[in-house]
């Protein structure tokens, strides 16, 4: 891949649009593989806040099946749901045979967010870093293949997404209740993330850090992890030929059409 550059240092548009194509292409060709094998895929993309899981998110999943990739993004938890066991929920959204499902946050926010902001107790955290490895555990002996991606990003560029969030309309719905606490408690957040790392970063589930810095750079390196994570082979296709229109029971169609309510023309 050409390494061309802006004058920030950045990947280049150009270069960039050119090689998404070529990802998004080999993502078709897996998505065919996962949904013929059976297998079962579960992403977990984690990182600070404004560490861009949305725009990568956008770039596995906009040229893919809806019903072969899932994207699981949970609101907080009901009263119902903070009195079940506390991985259950997350449970409920696995994939089934030929399904891959990406958690854009998951249950490691219990050892992010709730620890940080006290969401939930000393205990509770505690016990959570000791069991997570073992659950994980019984996920991938079960068969599902477990892929975990930190996000991480500088403090000084988080800094410069939030403060283009706030002068930004179509982007201030970005700015949860949690990220601006989030910069001022950037250090308890670093500490948290490398307690979860260092307990949960295992041999039958391992972390990988993303570097976010330059987002074109992080959607096609993880795209390009993901590739390498998950061994498909290529699925041959029957070949497509498109089928001649039936003149049966032909009528004007157009004409029925032209009179119903149309939407107005602006543009």
């Amino acid at each position: 891949m050409s390494k061309a550059k802006d004058k920030l240092g950045r990947l280049d548009r150009k270069t960039y649009e050119k090689e998404l194509r070529r990802l998004q292409e080999k993502l078709c060709a897996m998505q065919d593989w996962v949904k013929q094998s059976g297998e079962r895929v579960v992403i977990v993309l984690e990182g600070r806040d404004a560490a861009g899981k949305g725009g990568v998110i956008r770039s596995i999943t906009e040229k893919v099946s809806p019903r072969v990739f899932r994207v699981v993004a949970l609101p907080a938890p009901s009263d119902r749901e903070k009195s079940q066991v506390y991985i259950q929920r997350y449970l409920n959204h696995f994939p089934a045979a030929g399904e891959i499902v990406i958690f854009d946050r998951s249950w490691y926010n219990r050892a992010g967010v709730e620890h940080v902001m006290g969401f939930c107790t000393k205990d509770e955290y505690k016990r959570f870093l000791e069991l997570c490895p073992v659950v994980e555990k019984y996920f991938v002996n079960g068969g599902i293949r477990l892929i975990k991606v930190w996000l991480d990003v500088s403090d000084t560029e988080q800094k410069r997404r939030f403060e283009a969030r706030i002068d930004d309309p179509l982007r201030q719905w970005k700015l949860s209740p949690m990220d601006l606490p989030s910069r001022s408690k950037w250090y308890e957040y670093s500490r948290a993330r490398d307690r979860m790392l260092d307990a949960t970063d295992t041999e039958h589930a391992p972390w990988h850090v993303l570097q976010s810095d330059d987002k074109k750079r992080a959607r096609l390196n993880c795209i390009r992890h993901l590739l390498d994570a998950i061994p498909y082979k290529k699925v041959e296709r029957e070949k497509v030929k498109l089928p001649k229109r039936s003149m049966k029971d032909a009528y004007d169609d157009q004409a029925t059409m032209r009179k119903r309510k149309f939407v107005k023309s602006v543009y």
